[in-house]
């Protein structure tokens, strides 16, 4: 579809935005408010149309598409910063930079304290939990996407993963949910992803 696109399918374009819709959709979700979600996947779009040529191989479509999204979602947090100093993403937590509340409601006790955590967490972290636990990112892929050298994806996961422990401490509200959350992190984080890749009654 790529491939067909670019050699001037409007169709075939449509429909590859129709595939990956959702996948755009779920990279902001955790991390803006809900009247944001859109207008950010929308901008995503908008850059992967500008720059369509750039893309290399059909195969890393995805990635790509991933990394557009990053970019997208930097640009969003630099001018919210506009007259005041940038943040450092390896330090500035999406909580700190976007406080609106995000679109995504959780039913379990365990996935909302996780969703409040990874919120809390630096926004380099948070990115990088999120491409792991909910879009099944291998190291290299992740590396690709942060446009970063795969040694740093593996530190940088190593890193996030002791800080959000570190802030689910903080957020439980008690020692049990804290204990079974922690206990079960890499189950809740991937049923979540799972929950997040469900249809959505408003797509």
């Amino acid at each position: 579809m790529l491939e067909a696109w670019r050699g001037g399918d409007a169709e075939a374009g449509e429909r590859l935005f129709t595939r990956h819709y959702r996948l755009v959709k779920r990279f902001f979700r955790n991390k803006v408010g809900a009247e944001r979600v859109a207008d950010l996947a929308q901008d995503t779009f908008v850059a992967v149309v500008d720059g369509r040529e750039r893309i290399a191989d059909p195969q890393r479509f995805r990635p790509y598409l991933l990394r557009t999204a990053y970019y997208v979602f930097c640009r969003h947090l630099r001018e919210r910063a506009r007259g005041g100093p940038v943040a450092d993403l390896e330090q500035a937590s999406v909580a700190q930079l976007d406080p609106s509340a995000p679109s995504i409601i959780a039913r379990a006790q365990q996935q909302r304290l996780l969703l409040e955590a990874l919120r809390s967490i630096p926004v380099n972290y948070q990115v990088v939990l999120e491409l792991h636990y909910w879009e099944e990112l291998g190291t290299l892929r992740i590396a690709e996407v942060l446009d970063v050298p795969a040694a740093t994806v593996r530190s940088r996961l190593q890193r996030a993963r002791h800080a959000l422990e570190g802030v689910m401490a903080r957020l439980a509200s008690s020692p049990e949910l804290l204990r079974s959350t922690m206990t079960e992190l890499d189950d809740w984080a991937a049923r979540c992803g799972r929950d997040l890749r469900q249809p959505e009654h408003d797509d």
